[in-house]
């Protein structure tokens, strides 16, 4: 286990993980020309409106999952000061 941990420490296999990443997501982007579309809205028919639409909704829910976390964030010893108030 150790030794998987070790491969992807090295720069040289994060480079390529993050080459075929890229590989993948051109590739995907690419199959946006090949299926027909119905759609609703002008804008739909663009090139490569569902994976931008895509990644900015998720780009969008992760920087207000950061903002929410702030706001709904409790101390460190929240449940152990409730459940002793619940004691007494």
């Amino acid at each position: 286990m150790t030794d998987d941990r070790r491969r992807l420490d090295e720069p040289r296999n994060v480079r390529r993980i993050v080459h075929a990443v890229y590989l993948v997501c051109g590739l995907l982007l690419l199959t946006d020309l090949l299926y027909e579309k119905t759609p609703h809205f002008s804008f739909e028919n663009w090139f490569g409106f569902y994976p931008l639409f895509g990644f900015v909704v998720s780009f969008s829910l992760v920087l207000s999952a950061k903002e929410l976390r702030r706001l709904l964030r409790r101390d460190e010893d929240f449940y152990e000061r409730r459940q002793r108030a619940r004691r007494w």
